[in-house]
């Protein structure tokens, strides 16, 4: 491999001018966004090439494909109105208080329109791809593999080329718009505004988690419990009326909430740390221009690494589930090995200040990102102890499946959290260079960690959208009568998804910690535009006069204070009572937000399992095969109670860092988002390890241990998965969004809190 080329054009930074010129190393990034949606439109047309299968195999396809994107119309209908209220709120503060940057109301739109591009693409790609799948494993099961991981492969591209494309459109965009005095000063005002349409990114990330988490369970408790445990048919039995709505949900939930969700993270560890690159090196612009590239430039060439990772995946006919698992961790750990060098090379030609410790925190942030998919797989895996004592669980009944599983997953949260503690310990020390009271370069270590983590998220969601389109796949394959041995490769493929889910879910969860971490920091870094845009303004409040006078006493102007002074202006301390109310309100948020999701759940799984029995009870054609069952019924519930049920969680990880900062100010909104992040994170891994492990538990003994297939243990093993569903599926994931959206909206409400609090 010839790198002569790549390291010529890095190279030209270092004689770059540092003047509000675009360095040539940038270009890269638009660039690989281009190679990524390119090869996103290459997987695509391949899949669409397979052959479809039996006539009922595209009808079954066609019912989930429109009932995923009538629902994605009318949730988008729903959002649009939100989204327009919160514009003009924006807007009015931006251009009537002057309390916040211009660009704002812009960004907050792009960010909520490309997530949910992301997530579109990718569900309309998993629609078309389930039965394409099904058929390919009627051939083998590695054809099946790769048409169903090459369709996911779209997902994550498509995620990573929109998000690259969104950042360096903006970059060149208020590059040439903003003017300023100071070069320097000028990058903080771009990065700090770029880190703003994160919010719109998060907030359509969590209605779509959330919206798609309700509508998934809500059909997916009605179809188990009184197909499977009721009625006694198999699971995707096409005479369970809620089979269509649970595939349909399948794509909304786990693909284009995922996607939307996987997006927002990406672009927030992206921005948040250039945000801190900018702030670290303010006295060398020279610097400060290569501390922001580097996360673009690792993000851009991580695209490139994932597409080779993605043509790895691959397996022999007659593997084993460790094989499968074998072949995905291949592409994945390829990918990974590949980033560290190239991050190696990449940050050596940009040549920052202890650049070779930056380099340590990317690997620390690899190794930390791989560790907890790792762990989320053992965990969760059929193939491991912990799954299979929670089967074996069954054979005394659901009261003991559902203690195991409670009791893994709380186990389970000890090594996650030791990871992100050594690692982010780790990040913090390598960039600082040993000099712990380095804050300002610490944090940007933690944050370029982040975009380690990150780095391959090309191929890892592919490994997680890959999930969905399986479980759809094995469920046209029963819906269509393949035959036993297609249903096995298919159950196989199934199996495997529900680990590599959950291993998606481990890994944003972890990615998340780190990234409200460095959201953390930038939020102060905002705190600082926001005084500065309201200093020399004619509406300054008294509360931000007398701010800045403190500033002026501690650090000279607020220009000049460093982190620390904040924490000193702010009484940002445990013996400050505000601080230590926001943690407890961020604490009781997590499982404030939990308890509404999962109740939205219950009432909505309710209706269904109410419909389903209807059905059952009042055409008895439908459990003899001779009539079909009303399959747009169980969608058209699933589909209102998603839209009613969603909107209430969502708002309130909105509103509650409003009400903080106006109440107990920047110290309050600090504990609010320490207290949510903590409590957020070991929940939301305790939720996603404890459903994962119920559901491959019920895997288990559908493969024939314990008694297989309509033994007790299996009907047991379903109660527990049915408990796991909405911990796994909806409340879980959408913690890690909360965690981070919180973090989004106290960033771009920063100048309304520094000017306006009641105490």
């Amino acid at each position: 491999m010839n790198i002569a080329p790549t390291i010529s054009l890095l190279g030209a930074v270092q004689a770059a001018g540092a003047h509000g010129e675009i360095h040539a190393a940038f270009w890269i990034v638009p660039m690989a966004s281009i190679i990524a949606l390119a090869f996103a439109w290459h997987f695509y047309s391949g899949m669409k090439k397979e052959e479809e299968g039996t006539e009922m195999m595209r009808k079954i396809a066609g019912h989930v494909r429109s009932g995923a994107l009538a629902y994605l119309r009318q949730q988008y209908k729903v959002v649009a109105a939100v989204f327009a209220v919160i514009t003009v709120f924006f807007a009015f503060l931006a251009y009537g208080l002057n309390v916040q940057n211009d660009w704002v109301p812009f960004a907050f739109i792009t960010g909520g329109f490309f997530s949910g591009l992301a997530g579109f693409f990718g569900m309309k790609t998993a629609t078309y791809a389930s039965n394409r799948a099904a058929w390919a494993a009627n051939h083998s099961l590695d054809k099946g593999l790769r048409v169903a991981f090459r369709s996911g492969a779209v997902m994550g591209l498509v995620v990573v080329g929109l998000a690259l494309l969104d950042i360096s459109a903006w970059f060149l965009i208020l590059n040439f718009f903003i003017e300023d005095a100071s070069d320097a000063h000028k990058m903080v005002v771009i990065t700090t505004t770029m880190l703003t349409f994160g919010m719109g990114a998060s907030l359509q990330a969590l209605f779509a988690r959330v919206g798609g988490g309700i509508f998934t369970k809500a059909a997916d408790v009605g179809a188990d419990l009184v197909g499977k445990v009721e009625a006694g048919i198999p699971e995707d039995d096409p005479r369970n009326p809620a089979t269509i709505a649970d595939n349909v949900g399948d794509n909304v939930g786990d693909v284009a909430g995922m996607g939307a969700d996987l997006y927002e993270s990406y672009c927030g560890s992206i921005l948040a740390t250039a945000a801190l690159g900018a702030a670290a090196y303010m006295t060398s612009p020279e610097v400060q221009m290569k501390a922001v590239l580097a996360p673009m430039l690792i993000g851009a060439i991580g695209v490139i690494l994932s597409i080779f990772g993605i043509y790895l995946v691959r397996v022999k006919q007659g593997a084993s589930s460790k094989e499968l698992l074998g072949a995905l961790g291949r592409g994945v750990n390829a990918s990974s090995v590949l980033i560290a060098i190239a991050s190696f090379i990449v940050l050596y030609w940009l040549n920052t200040p202890r650049w070779l410790g930056n380099w340590g925190s990317i690997l620390v942030g690899l190794a930390t990102g791989i560790f907890i998919g790792k762990i989320t797989e053992y965990f969760t895996s059929e193939a491991y102890r912990p799954t299979k004592f929670i089967a074996e669980q069954a054979k005394t009944g659901p009261a003991t499946v559902i203690i195991g599983g409670m009791g893994t997953g709380m186990i389970s949260t000890f090594y996650p959290v030791i990871a992100i503690v050594i690692g982010t310990a780790l990040a913090y020390a390598f960039s600082a260079g040993g000099d712990l009271s380095d804050m300002s370069r610490g944090l940007y270590g933690i944050g370029i960690a982040a975009v380690g983590m990150l780095s391959t998220l090309g191929i890892t969601l592919a490994t997680d959208a890959y999930g969905p389109i399986a479980d759809n796949a094995g469920g046209n394959a029963e819906m269509s009568g393949l035959g036993k041995e297609v249903r096995k490769r298919t159950d196989m493929l199934d199996s495997l998804g529900n680990t590599t889910a959950a291993t998606g879910k481990g890994f944003a969860i972890g990615s998340a910690a780190l990234t409200a971490l460095a959201l953390l920091a930038s939020y102060v870094e905002e705190l600082r535009m926001g005084l500065v845009r309201v200093k020399d303004s004619p509406q300054i409040t008294e509360f931000a006069n007398k701010t800045i006078q403190k500033f002026s006493e501690v650090s000279g102007s607020v220009e000049s204070a460093s982190l620390l002074d904040f924490m000193d202006v702010y009484q940002v301390n445990l013996m400050n009572p505000k601080v230590l109310l926001g943690m407890f309100v961020g604490s009781m948020m997590s499982f404030l937000f939990c308890g509404l999701t999962m109740n939205a759940v219950g009432r909505a799984a309710n209706q269904m399992v109410n419909e389903v029995r209807r059905q059952f009870r009042e055409n008895l054609g439908i459990m003899q095969g001779t009539s079909e069952p009303d399959y747009a019924r169980c969608v058209s519930i699933s589909t209102k109670a998603a839209q009613h049920e969603m909107l209430f969680p969502s708002l309130l990880a909105v509103i509650a860092p409003v009400i903080t900062g106006l109440l107990f100010g920047v110290s309050g909104v600090l504990g609010l988002l320490g207290g949510a992040l903590a409590s957020g994170f070991v929940l939301a891994v305790f939720m996603a390890n404890s459903g994962g492990a119920w559901d491959n538990a019920k895997k288990y003994i559908e493969q024939g241990n314990f008694g297989g297939k309509g033994s007790d243990a299996h009907k047991a093993a379903v109660i527990g998965d049915t408990v796991g569903d909405p911990f796994k599926d909806t409340s879980g994931p959408s913690l890690n969004i909360l965690i981070k959206l919180m973090s989004m909206v106290a960033i771009v409400m920063a100048g309304f809190t520094v000017s306006y609090s009641l105490f």
